[in-house]
């Protein structure tokens, strides 16, 4: 009897152990469904305007106002491109967003690695309080500074110049606590081996520093070029003349001089912004993904 009543305790718990794993298999499967579902409608928020956004940049304008909305062109053509590209001056306006992207990227990169190496491997009074301010920053809006920054600009004489839009945007907050938090990630034996050998900060910063974290430095070089390149507010107050406006300007003078008709030719203006954009991220998203991880391992 004992071993009767054993023998149906132990098939008992089995039953038991198969019903907890069927339950187990069942919660993660709909969790993982769950995922998949929120990828979906996520790649659907995002995706589908620039889908939209491309499809009528290759659509005639009366193909655009068709109702229902046609998802892929009847006619395509690629008329709206050099269009776009006569109704206001592209040539001039890439030249100036390349180069104010890249000197305000380059700026923000270098006093982020500077400012971050300060903050990890050096000593000094109030380096808390620096840090804390860095972090202020971040919450911050731009647009308080808006005014501020003008007037400032205004009484240097820098309106309308390269200089009055590189220089307000020439540090980063974020960039800075970003590679903050990758620098104190990095093995502090490395440096104290590189110190003892009688290497100096500067050589440690550049030769030791910089290499091991350059995933998060391409993730801050990345991040300052698109928000400079799609900058739209600063460069519309700052400057006055057609041959100091950017990009995002142009696209809104393409709405301004089409008088809201020619959708076709609006989206191949904005398809010149972005498309630089994209490929950039598609470069770069490897890094991205290990720059942002890597930062936020160890506060």
């Amino acid at each position: 009897m004992e071993q009767q009543a054993g023998l149906q305790q132990r098939a008992a718990m089995k039953r038991h152990g198969r019903r907890q794993r069927a339950r187990a298999l069942q919660q993660r499967w709909l969790w993982r469904m769950a995922g998949y579902a929120a990828i979906i409608v996520s790649v659907l928020v995002i995706g589908l305007p620039i889908y939209w956004m491309l499809v009528a940049s290759l659509k005639t304008s009366r193909e655009i106002y068709i109702v229902p909305p046609t998802w892929i062109p009847l006619n395509p053509t690629l008329d709206n491109y050099p269009a776009a590209w006569r109704a206001a001056p592209f040539a001039r306006y890439y030249i100036n967003s390349i180069i104010v992207t890249l000197a305000t990227t380059l700026s923000k990169m270098t006093l982020a690695v500077l400012t971050a190496y300060a903050l990890v491997f050096l000593r000094f009074p109030g380096k808390n309080i620096v840090f804390l301010i860095v972090l202020a920053a971040l919450m911050v809006p731009a647009q308080i500074t808006i005014v501020p920054n003008f007037l400032t600009m205004g009484d240097l004489g820098l309106v309308n110049t390269y200089w009055g839009l590189v220089l307000p945007g020439a540090a980063t907050a974020f960039g800075t606590f970003l590679m903050r938090q990758y620098f104190m990630t990095l093995p502090r034996e490395v440096f104290e081996a590189a110190e003892i050998d009688g290497a100096g900060h500067m050589r440690r910063l550049w030769e030791i520093a910089v290499p091991l974290a350059m995933p998060a430095l391409v993730t801050t070089g990345l991040f300052a070029v698109v928000n400079e390149w799609n900058e739209f507010l600063w460069p519309l107050i700052i400057t006055s003349t057609e041959d100091m406006r950017t990009l995002p300007i142009g696209v809104a003078r393409l709405l301004d001089q089409e008088g809201l008709a020619r959708w076709g030719v609006v989206m191949a203006g904005t398809m010149f912004v972005v498309l630089p954009v994209v490929v950039l991220f598609v470069w770069a998203q490897r890094y991205i993904v290990e720059g942002i991880a890597a930062g936020a391992v160890k506060g």
